[in-house]
């Protein structure tokens, strides 16, 4: 029975989060249905199935991250018309051909140089095909395939493993008998002991405990097997696991009165949220960023008038019909200008190789913040779109941010990044070098502003630009000719013919 191995899903990752299963144990999926949603340090990702076959059982739990490389997922592979259970006699079974797709990039993966889609059991001959509720005939060849790979793949800590896949096939099992009608296996029935084993070796793998609870039990030296279970079909809690260990879950002290000076509220006073997927990454690489790059700020501020009353000429043209129009285009456009006059800003400093290396394309990034953090996914080869073009793109690319969709590799390769604070409200900011560039840009929020034309004072639609740059290889001379450029063109976007 193949099972499906989460896959390195672009740029070296090692681990990902489950976040939604889109289909549950005993649905029939075709080659390349999506089966799964993914968050991976850099964005959601939908995997579909290399397989075509009956969901079996679903080895990984939503909220959990695993390493690449984990059985996720397993799927009876279909060799003909069956739709699940046992393959008709000639049909070939799960030693007969199997359809797998190999030649879908999400669907595959590499660790250490090999292929991490799932790999069929064949090598392990017949098996004994005992007639058994469908529910717990399906958890129990599930739990033995997990366990064989689980001893093969020099787990530092085999057991716990084996235990953990076993329990998840176990509460399957258990929930596909009562859905079915069937007698609801007990603790014991998925996976049978080995005779051959000694007394008790298998005792804790027959225990039911979610993954959680098994590793507390670990930590406070808890046997499983002692404990008696209190949760539904026998599962062990964490309730359970903490009165073994003398420190029950307290029971909450009857309220008090509130003091006179402290205001009422309702809930907890403190809420804790995991530092995972996205938000990780971000950390780790503006952290990196911020203490390897010597960042220099230099600001601006600017009449942006002329670009407001070009954004509202451009909405009316045929050409951008359907098409968002904003300053951020505009803005966009005058970067890839300014950068004909100042290559160096597009750049960065090869610490390894002892190298400045000038790129001749810009990768033009745009920071998104998301629910699940930021994110600075790009344009390719901007520089050599046109207005309407690149106005698409950027539609799209923030869109597909919004949305939680944005690809590792849209996010891959950038070579300079605008960051817009002024969707918030603020006048501006000190940004930090996305890694692997040597400048970026924040936009602040245009207002209204008194502002002196000639020898008067009138209101004007005013903005304040920020540049910061790495000060290893561009010097100051280098980075505010480019912040000058690209106010110059902002305040009067017929100077933009110059460049």
């Amino acid at each position: 029975m193949p099972e499906y191995l989460l896959p390195d899903v672009g740029e070296g990752l090692t681990e990902a989060e489950i976040v939604t299963w889109k289909v549950k144990v005993g649905d029939v999926v075709a080659v390349n249905d999506v089966v799964v949603e993914i968050e991976t340090a850099k964005s959601l990702v939908e995997l579909p199935s290399p397989y075509a076959g009956a969901v079996t059982a679903i080895l990984v739990a939503e909220g959990e991250t695993v390493p690449v490389g984990t059985p996720i997922i397993a799927i009876g592979v279909s060799t003909g018309s069956t739709t699940g259970g046992e393959a008709p006699a000639g049909s070939g079974g799960a030693d007969g051909p199997m359809d797998i797709d190999l030649s879908n990039p999400a669907a595959s993966g590499g660790g250490e140089g090999e292929s991490l889609v799932g790999r069929t059991k064949a090598e392990r001959g017949a098996t004994r095909r005992a007639r058994r509720p469908l529910a717990e005939a399906a958890g129990v060849r599930t739990a033995l395939a997990d366990v064989h790979d689980v001893f093969n793949q020099n787990a530092t800590d085999q057991h716990a493993k084996v235990a953990g896949l076993v329990s998840t096939v176990a509460e399957d099992a258990q929930v596909q008998a009562r859905a079915a009608g069937e007698p609801v296996p007990d603790n014991g029935s998925a996976v049978p002991a080995d005779p051959a084993a000694p007394a008790g070796a298998t005792g804790d793998v027959r225990t039911l405990a979610k993954p959680p609870v098994r590793k507390l039990a670990k930590d406070l030296g808890i046997d499983l097997r002692s404990l008696t279970p209190s949760g539904p079909g026998g599962v062990v809690t964490r309730a359970d696991v903490e009165s073994a260990a003398g420190s029950p879950v307290a029971e909450p002290p009857a309220a008090a009165p509130a003091p006179s000076h402290v205001s009422a509220r309702s809930g907890e006073r403190e809420t804790r949220e995991p530092i995972k997927g996205v938000r990780k990454m971000m950390a780790s690489a503006m952290t990196e960023s911020a203490f390897t790059a010597p960042h220099v700020t230099e600001w601006v501020t600017v009449d942006a008038t002329a670009t407001i009353e070009l954004v509202a000429r451009l909405k009316e043209r045929r050409e951008f019909k359907g098409v968002k129009v904003s300053p951020l285009l505009v803005f966009a456009r005058a970067v890839l200008l300014a950068m004909r006059r100042t290559p160096m800003i597009n750049s960065y400093w090869d610490e390894a190789a002892g190298e400045v290396v000038v790129k001749n394309y810009v990768n033009l990034g745009i920071a998104a913040a998301t629910p699940r953090g930021l994110v600075v996914p790009n344009v390719k080869d901007a520089d050599g779109l046109g207005l309407v073009d690149l106005a698409r793109e950027l539609e799209a690319l923030t869109a597909t941010a919004r949305e939680g969709k944005t690809q590792p590799a849209d996010m891959a390769g950038g070579t300079f990044a605008i960051t817009n604070v002024g969707v918030f409200g603020v006048d501006a900011g000190t940004p930090i070098i996305n890694p692997g560039e040597s400048a970026i840009l924040c936009m602040g929020a245009i207002k209204p502003k008194p502002w002196v034309v000639g020898d008067e004072i009138v209101v004007r639609q005013v903005t304040t630009l920020a540049l910061s740059f790495d000060h290893r290889h561009i010097d100051g001379a280098t980075g505010s000719q480019f912040l000058a450029d690209v106010a110059g063109i902002v305040e009067d976007p017929a100077t933009a013919l110059l460049f």
